[in-house]
């Protein structure tokens, strides 16, 4: 059987509260800052992504290259397909979503979540398709540092998760007093 559906409860909450807390903030920045200026924070493929970095922390697929560079290489091939062909749904929506699955091969940045962010570029509101290239930096951008700090702080905090696995990054965390009874204070005062 699939190693990551093998997880007990202890795994399960922290999947559950990173997953929570990265999509709460994203969405608590929309709803507070944002809905004043009609920008769009919270899109759908971050949903996907949150299912990789809290859900399969070890997977390939969600490592921080992957995560960063898959979101934002799939961002711009959206964005620029869109620009070039914007009216044929037909061929800008599978161009975008093929050409940019075979970006992310090339650049060994792979991430699922980013064929869909590609696709929302395309195929996105009105007001999504107007931001142009700026949808590479917000919403894409922005929100996915916001799920991968989140992830980086979530995924350590125990001695049963590693993210991300290539050790180097998450020794820092890790000896950095990540399960310091300082942090852990604050995370309990912080979640009630």
């Amino acid at each position: 059987m699939y190693n990551e559906t093998l997880i007990d409860f202890r795994e399960q909450f922290w999947s559950f509260l990173g997953a929570f807390i990265g999509i709460a903030l994203i969405g608590f920045l929309q709803s507070s800052y944002l809905l004043e200026l009609e920008n769009i924070l919270l899109i759908g493929s971050f949903g996907a992504a949150s299912v990789l970095i809290f859900g399969a922390v070890q997977s390939p697929l969600a490592q921080p290259r992957n995560l960063i560079g898959g979101q934002l290489i799939s961002a711009f091939i959206g964005v620029t397909v869109f620009k070039l062909i914007p009216d044929v749904i037909w061929i800008n929506a599978p161009l975008a979503e093929a050409t940019s699955i075979i970006a992310m091969q090339i650049t060994k940045t792979l991430h699922p979540p980013g064929g869909a962010t590609a696709l929302i570029a395309v195929i996105g509101t009105e007001k999504i398709r107007a931001l142009g290239y700026f949808y590479v930096i917000s919403p894409v951008l922005a929100g996915t540092l916001i799920l991968f700090i989140t992830a980086l702080i979530f995924n350590n905090l125990t001695k049963h998760r590693q993210y991300p696995t290539n050790g180097k990054l998450t020794r820092v965390f890790k000896s950095r007093g990540l399960k310091s009874k300082r942090l852990r204070k604050s995370l309990a005062f912080f979640l009630g």
